[in-house]
C-alpha cells in the first residue's frame, strides 16, 4: 500500500523504520507538527520524526493545523492507500479522515478502551496497573473510540518509569502496525468494535498532578515518581524551592517519620509518607543536574525535623 505516516516524537520512528523496513507498502510522505523551539537558544528543531522521514528521502509536511487546505490539497494529491498514526499530536479533522482509501489508523499505547487519551502510559503505571500494551484502531471523530484491529500485551514491571514502558511499548508496537498495514491491504484484518464497558481516560499529566503528596502512602508516592519520569517530572518542594524526584525506595519496615519529615544517614535520605517511609535515591536540585539523593543532603545540610512539600 500507499502510506503517509503521522508521528511527531521520538517514540514514533520505530514504527516509521518499520514500514519504512517493509516490502509490502511504500512510505510516500509523512506529516509531523512544526518546527518548535528548543534548548537553551531556543532555535526551532524538526521533529524526531521529521528528522528520520528526512534522512530516507521521504517528503515532510508539517501543516499548522491538519485542517489547512494546503495540506488537504497536498494529501489529496498524493492519494494514499492507509494513514498509519503514532503520537501525531493533533485532531484529525473529518476531510482528513476521508482522503485515505483504508482512513487513519493508530497506534495507542494502551489496551482500548482502558486509558484513552493523551498520556495511556503515565496513567497506567500511576494506577498502578500489572498488565498494559498496544492497541492499533482506525481513527473516527471520537476520541480513541475506534474499532480495534489488533493488539499485543506488555507487563508492567515494579521498578518501570514511563519512559521505560514506552520505549519496549514503541519497538513492540512497531511490529503490531506493521501487522495491521498487511492484513489491512490483504483483507485478512477487520476492525472490531470496543466494548462498552472498562473505558478510562488518560489526559495529559500536568505539573501539578506531578507534584507528590506525603500523606499519600509510599506506593502512591512510587507509582507518581515512576508515571511522572521522564516527563513532566515528579516535584516537591523544599525551603521554597522545587526539587524533581527521580528515583524513590520503598522502605516497609521503617515507619519512624511523619509525612515529609526528612531523616539523613551516612548513605541514606529517608522522607515520611502516609504509610511507610521511602528512601530519596535520585533527586535534582532547581539550576542543577540529577544528583544521589545523599550528596545532595551532604549539601544542604538538612536540620532535624525538616521537611519536604512545604512552601517556606
Amino acid at each position: 500500500m500507499k502510506l503517509v505516516f503521522a508521528g511527531t516524537p521520538e517514540v514514533a520512528v520505530p514504527a516509521l523504520d518499520a514500514l519504512i523496513a517493509s516490502e509490502r507498502h511504500e512510505v510516500v510522505a509523512v506529516v509531523t507538527r512544526p518546527d518548535a523551539p528548543a534548548g537553551r537558544g531556543r532555535r526551532l528543531v524538526a521533529s524526531p520524526v521529521a528528522e528520520r522521514a528526512e534522512e530516507a528521502g521521504i517528503e515532510v509536511l508539517k501543516p499548522a493545523r491538519p485542517r489547512d487546505e494546503d495540506f488537504l490539497a497536498r494529501l489529496r494529491e498524493i492519494g494514499p492507500d492507509c494513514c498509519p498514526v503514532v503520537a501525531y499530536g493533533a485532531l484529525l479533522p473529518k476531510t482528513a479522515l476521508e482522503v485515505p482509501v483504508h482512513g487513519w489508523v493508530n497506534l495507542h499505547f494502551s489496551l482500548l478502551p482502558a486509558w484513552r487519551g493523551a498520556a495511556p502510559v503515565q496513567h497506567s503505571v500511576m494506577a498502578g496497573d500489572e498488565m498494559t500494551g498496544a492497541s492499533t484502531f482506525q481513527i473516527e471523530e471520537g476520541l480513541d473510540s475506534g474499532p480495534v484491529y489488533g493488539v499485543i500485551t506488555e507487563h508492567v514491571r515494579p521498578t518501570d518509569t514511563s519512559g521505560d514502558l514506552l520505549t519496549r511499548l514503541a519497538f513492540a508496537g512497531s511490529g503490531l502496525l506493521a501487522a495491521t498495514m498487511d492484513g489491512i491491504e490483504d483483507g485478512s484484518l477487520k476492525p472490531v468494535p470496543q466494548p462498552a464497558e472498562g473505558i478510562t481516560l488518560a489526559p495529559k499529566i500536568t505539573v501539578e498532578d506531578a507534584r507528590v503528596e506525603w500523606s499519600a502512602p509510599a506506593l502512591r508516592v512510587d507509582r507518581v515518581v515512576r508515571a511522572c519520569t521522564p516527563a513532566p517530572g515528579a516535584w516537591t518542594v523544599f525551603r521554597g524551592e522545587r526539587l524533581k524526584l527521580i528515583h524513590v525506595g520503598l522502605e516497609p519496615g521503617r515507619t519512624e517519620l511523619a509525612p515529609g519529615v526528612l531523616a539523613v544517614g551516612k548513605n541514606h535520605v529517608y522522607v515520611g509518607t502516609g504509610s511507610h517511609d521511602a528512601e530519596l535515591l535520585w533527586v535534582q536540585p532547581q539550576g542543577k543536574k540529577p544528583m544521589r539523593a545523599a550528596d545532595w543532603a551532604r549539601g544542604v545540610r538538612i536540620a532535624p525535623g525538616e521537611r519536604l512539600g512545604q512552601e517556606h
